[in-house]
């Protein structure tokens, strides 16, 4: 990652211990912003071995490549089920870094719950009955937090007379919901109302406000059965890298895409 000039803009990436995140965390820097990168160690039972590990590494990796690359970065971990988390890390960049003025709400707390649960789904994948457990656990990181976030961002921002910011949240699920992983579609679905409204609500601020839906993306869960569903499918066109995914969300923080809020972009 070759070096390049500094910004004033600081960045807030959560779940960038890993995937799609820390691919963000990395290109956001190497356009010279500074970037706190926020993370929670999770063991990922239900997944993959490759899955597992990339989930339960810490954020000094990402945070430490950032840096031989010239950048600015710093890590903290963060349960972003805890209320008291979003102001928390806004206090945190900006003692670190500075003022917080571009915000990725990527982390999840991903579970699969269902309605009609079996023992595993089609792709081997332990399924679980919907319960306040699983609702809770999935709402609170996938909707709470961001909206905690992009309201902490928000006073923040209107406090110190800012006038450019940029928010991206990240969505999955279909029009009939998310059959198999039912909360986490709903949560989802949260975060992007949240995150439309923002844009209504925060142009006066000179902030834009993006959902991006990744297609299938391969951060170490993908296995040969999920290679196969998507070949065959008829909407999913592509098993992306993070790293195409992370060029998207740099995008629509640019000063290009100043025309670009309000919208969920879906990636094929």
């Amino acid at each position: 990652m070759p070096e390049t000039a500094r910004t004033d803009h600081v960045a807030l990436v959560t779940g960038a211990n890993h995937g799609i995140g820390a691919a963000v965390a990395k290109a956001l820097a190497a356009r010279g912003v500074a970037v706190l990168c926020t993370y929670l160690r999770e063991s990922g039972e239900e997944a993959t071995d490759d899955y597992r590990r990339a989930r339960s590494a810490g954020g000094e990796a990402v945070v430490e490549e950032i840096r031989e690359a010239g950048g600015r970065a710093a890590s903290l971990e963060a349960d972003l089920s805890d209320p008291a988390a979003p102001a928390a890390l806004f206090d945190a960049a900006e003692h670190h870094l500075g003022a917080v003025d571009i915000l990725i709400n990527n982390a999840s707390g991903w579970i699969q719950d269902s309605f009609a649960p079996r023992p595993a789904d089609r792709f081997g994948r332990p399924l679980r009955a919907v319960t306040a457990e699983t609702w809770s656990r999935q709402f609170a990181v996938d909707a709470m937090a961001p909206a905690l976030l992009i309201s902490e961002l928000s006073r923040r921002h209107r406090a110190r007379g800012a006038t450019w910011g940029r928010i991206v949240g990240l969505t999955s699920g279909g029009d009939l919901g998310f059959p198999g992983e039912v909360s986490y579609g709903a949560a989802k679905a949260a975060q992007t109302d949240y995150t439309l409204s923002a844009a209504a609500e925060l142009a006066d601020l000179g902030i834009t406000a993006n959902v991006v839906h990744p297609p299938v993306t391969d951060t170490g869960w993908i296995t040969d059965e999920v290679r196969e569903f998507v070949a065959s499918s008829g909407t999913h066109f592509h098993v992306a890298t993070p790293d195409e995914v992370a060029r998207a969300i740099v995008f629509l923080t640019s000063d290009d895409a100043a025309l670009v809020t309000g919208n969920i972009i879906t990636l094929r």
